[in-house]
C-alpha cells in the first residue's frame, strides 16, 4: 500500500489500546462493599420497633 494505510491503522489501534489500558489502570476506583449489619444491631433495632408499635394506640 503506497499510502501506508496499514501502518496508520495500526498506529490508531495502538493509541486506542494505550488509552484503554491507562483508563483500566487509573480509572474510577470502586467504593468498598457495604458491611452487613451485625446481629446485635439488627436485634436492637427490632426491639426498638416493637416498643414503638406497642406505644401506638
Amino acid at each position: 500500500m503506497a499510502d501506508n494505510y496499514l501502518e496508520k491503522q495500526y498506529e490508531a489501534y495502538e493509541a486506542r489500546k494505550a488509552a484503554w489500558e491507562k483508563e483500566r489502570k487509573y480509572g474510577k476506583k470502586h467504593s468498598p462493599a457495604k458491611r452487613p449489619k451485625t446481629e446485635e444491631k439488627s436485634k436492637g433495632s427490632e426491639e426498638s420497633s416493637k416498643r414503638s408499635e406497642a406505644s401506638l394506640p
